[in-house]
């Protein structure tokens, strides 16, 4: 049966190696995992060998949800759950630590990154973080300051993530075929006790508005955003700069800043 639809950006991983690789960089055994886009079930069989304590399955596709529940009827470890990720409560999965998972459709893997961001017991609920991206997010994801990736989402994800393993997967290793290499990432929860973000909503407006006009100097955005005699009060703040030029921990202190002075 061919359950591809093009539609949700699916393309099946079936390489047995890459597959385990997967696995054991996460924390599984006698843990909770969660996985998105389970698809047919590959990467699942292979976490379900590594016996964890129980297992959420989310897939969106209709089809596919009735085919894992068939496959899976016996296993009371699983629970399948018939939905679009970014339209589930991710706070209900962190009441419990957690292993995260996934294969995820380039089409919405950068909005399931920073929804699964956004989860408030991140630092302290989160064993691990293995997810599957298109190479060249994937790249933008891991950017260092400065280098020609660096931008919105390298800042986002590095104030509360920090990157532990990577690595490439070949188009080869998937059905459909995609025409782009795929990268994982291993991800650790991250508590940044130099600046107190409250919400990260904040730190996505902030990077929003100053890489608006990523070729122009911020000054004109970040005033948008902050007055004048607010702005001073921001050590290495150089105005004429670019927004590609200011190291993360700038738009970390900005965005601290920005929250103090919302209710003000």
């Amino acid at each position: 049966m061919n359950f591809h639809k093009k539609s949700l950006g699916q393309n099946f991983l079936f390489e047995k190696n890459i597959i385990k690789k997967i696995s054991y960089l996460a924390n599984i055994k006698g843990e909770n995992v969660l996985e998105i886009g389970p698809g047919k079930g590959a990467l699942t069989d292979e976490i379900l060998n590594r016996k964890p304590k129980s297992l959420t399955l989310v897939e969106k596709d209709l089809e596919l949800t009735k085919y894992l529940k068939k496959k899976y009827k016996l296993n009371k470890t699983i629970k399948i759950i018939n939905k679009d990720i970014l339209c589930i409560d991710l706070e209900k999965f962190f009441k419990k630590k957690l292993s995260i998972v996934g294969n995820l459709p380039f089409n919405i893997s950068s909005q399931i990154l920073i929804k699964i961001l956004k989860s408030k017991k991140l630092d302290e609920k989160l064993n691990d973080l293995v997810l599957m991206f298109q190479k060249e997010l994937g790249e933008k994801i891991i950017a260092k300051f400065p280098s020609k990736n660096y931008g919105r989402l390298s800042i986002i994800t590095n104030f509360k993530l920090l990157i532990k393993q990577k690595f490439l997967v070949s188009s080869n290793c998937f059905f459909p075929k995609p025409k782009v290499e795929s990268m994982v990432i291993h991800f650790k929860s991250y508590k940044n006790k130099n600046f107190y973000i409250k919400d990260l909503n904040n730190l996505e407006k902030v990077t929003n508005q100053l890489f608006s006009n990523k070729r122009k100097m911020i000054n004109k955005n970040i005033k948008k955003l902050l007055k004048d005699d607010v702005l001073k009060k921001i050590p290495r703040l150089n105005l004429s700069l670019r927004a590609e030029n200011l190291e993360p921990n700038i738009y970390y202190k900005i965005t601290e800043i920005f929250e103090k002075n919302l209710n003000v």
